[in-house]
């Protein structure tokens, strides 16, 4: 089954950001206004989800791959975002972290 992947220069300006890499990832540092589900408890709390097309990232999209399947084969729309957060971070697109480090990206 194919994965539906966008390139993070074509993701919309007002998409729905689901980020399901694990709190440890997520608290040094995540896109301003995305959704944190950890990948492990996706089955678990899917009833979070928006009802709404929802773009999936990981730190370079292999978990959100397979999210990203998961959800599309259980009634979600769900995008994979090509790339991750390794991406985001090196097209100097803003991060926020939770606490008061300097946010970044854990490699």
């Amino acid at each position: 089954m194919s994965v539906p992947t966008i390139d993070l220069e074509a993701l919309p300006h007002n998409a729905v950001l689901l980020d399901v890499r694990e709190d440890g990832e997520w608290e040094v540092g995540h896109a301003p206004g995305a959704q944190h589900l950890p990948a492990s408890e996706i089955q678990q709390r899917c009833g979070e989800i928006p009802d709404e097309t929802v773009y999936v990232i990981c730190l370079a999209g292999g978990r959100s791959q397979r999210i990203t399947q998961w959800l599309n084969l259980n009634g979600f729309d769900a995008i994979n975002v090509s790339g991750g957060m390794q991406a985001w971070q090196a097209n100097g697109r803003p991060l926020v972290a939770e606490g008061d480090g300097e946010p970044y990206i854990k490699m």
